[in-house]
């Protein structure tokens, strides 16, 4: 499968992160679809089906922790991948992250251009014909 049939919802409250984290997986041929909080991110990802779902902890509204353990719920998003990518670089708060579902946990700061690699490398491993768990 072809990266550029491949969606990625970013789902963050920082203006910032959302432009920057879409320039460079735009660059690489994902479609990118963005929510600023977990209420918004749960809609977004009903409507577009993403194949991974960046999501950040600390937003308003709905922080990402709920939003993936409502998102790890709904029977089509049991194969999708949840990447966390948060300030929050707390033990507990890596471990809240897994046991809610999550894929991957990202601490902020990370460089662009290693973040678009681990986002590579986990949609490889769905494109390889291995089933997710």
């Amino acid at each position: 499968m072809s990266t550029a049939k491949q969606k990625i919802l970013i789902v963050d409250d920082e203006p910032d992160i959302l432009e920057l984290i879409e320039y460079n997986l735009k660059k690489e041929g994902y479609q990118v679809f963005l929510a600023s909080n977990g209420q918004e991110g749960i809609t977004v990802a009903k409507k577009v089906q993403p194949d991974l779902i960046i999501l950040d902890i600390m937003m308003p509204k709905m922080d990402g922790i709920e939003a993936c353990r409502l998102m790890r719920a709904i029977p089509e998003f049991k194969n999708t991948f949840m990447v966390f990518l948060t300030a929050r670089s707390e033990e507990y708060s890596e471990i809240a992250g897994f046991n809610v579902g999550a894929d991957d946990y990202i601490a902020k700061p990370i460089k662009p251009r290693a973040l678009v690699s681990r986002i590579n490398a986990i949609l490889r491993r769905n494109t390889s014909g291995e089933e997710v768990s």
